[in-house]
């Protein structure tokens, strides 16, 4: 079939489906660097939000099966500062599925846009997890602990201070050490926006008074925290899944849990990724959306297709991902 005819001749970012670990498609479209018209390729490192919350995952659940952490584990136990009002029987494993309450410094049923954050804080100030807790210790739980599902940015720089504290290493480095050097994705990590390294694709952001794109490095952290922020290649999220699902990362057994359904009926949610139904089993993805910034990357167990699309403008991938997906499953079930 024609991928080629459903890509809006806009679209900004970059495309890659693969099936049984076979490239089927794989296109980058538009300006790494508007000014410059430096086009985005292959190997252009993208942002990609909150998608990091699965890498900090499994860096959380390599820990347990080490025997260094549990999922009961309780957040009072690991930190010296006062959590004031955060509750200290919050376990590793609510922090994981969403299900804490612990105070969101970014409630995104309150806010709309993230950069709503930086009016009254500048984001130059957020180079590591710590540097977040101004904005959420001295808020009250938002509900009791276990009481339902809701997701929470701030539960993953927690985990990710947690995953600091027991290993002695910055969260980034760890990550480095124990999952991207080890599946090769030699092109993703955490850096800070006014020290990009090569082949990083500036995030634009349309302003609608000036009629021009401004980008997004006062709208975002100026480096990603366990909540997410990576930058990677469409390549290296392909390594990723082919790591995880080989089972490369985890034991069998935790890949298993890591992608069983943790969260109730309403919303489905693994460990650090989401779920979508499937007769009865569960597709797996992770997503992430950031001013100037959209990705989503999911795996189809019974076509075994895994379709990543990234864009360095905010374009609307989650629409495009489901028309490729649509057009790719009838085609696939003719």
């Amino acid at each position: 079939m024609n991928i080629n005819r459903i890509i809006p001749a806009d679209f900004r970012g970059c495309i890659s489906i693969y099936q049984n670990d076979e490239m089927l498609f794989e296109k980058a479209y538009g300006y790494a660097d508007l000014p410059n018209q430096v086009p985005n390729d292959m190997e252009t490192r993208f942002a990609t939000a909150s998608a990091g919350k699965v890498f900090v995952a499994v860096g959380i659940l390599q820990l347990i099966e080490k025997g260094q952490l549990h999922l009961e584990d309780k957040i009072g136990s690991f930190f010296d500062f006062d959590l004031e009002q955060i509750d200290k029987e919050i376990t590793v494993e609510q922090l994981l599925t969403h299900t804490s309450g612990i105070p969101d410094y970014f409630d995104e049923s309150v806010m709309t846009e993230y950069e709503e954050l930086w009016y009254d804080f500048p984001n130059y100030r957020i180079r590591t997890n710590k540097d977040l807790l101004p904005l959420f210790i001295h808020k009250p739980m938002m509900y009791p602990r276990g009481s339902k599902f809701q997701y929470n940015n701030t539960g993953y720089v927690v985990l990710a201070m947690i995953l600091e504290k027991i290993t002695g290493m910055e969260f980034d480095r760890y990550l480095e050490e124990c999952i991207f050097v080890p599946c090769k994705m030699v092109h993703t990590g955490y850096y800070e926006l006014d020290r990009l390294p090569a082949k990083c694709a500036f995030n634009y952001i349309f302003d609608e008074e000036r009629k021009d794109f401004r980008t997004n490095i006062y709208s975002v952290d100026v480096k990603g925290t366990g909540a997410g922020g990576a930058f990677t290649t469409i390549g290296d999220i392909h390594l990723f899944w082919k790591n995880l699902l080989s089972c490369q990362l985890l034991s069998p057994a935790m890949t298993e849990t890591m992608l069983s359904n943790h969260s109730g009926e309403s919303e489905c949610y693994g460990y650090g990724i989401w779920l979508k139904k499937a007769g009865n089993d569960f597709n797996p993805y992770f997503q992430g959306c950031d001013p100037g910034v959209s990705f989503k990357s999911a795996f189809d167990k019974k076509s075994q297709l895994l379709i990543t699309i990234v864009s360095n403008y905010g374009d609307n991938v989650w629409k495009l991902w489901r028309e490729i997906s649509d057009n790719l499953s009838h085609f696939y079930n003719e």
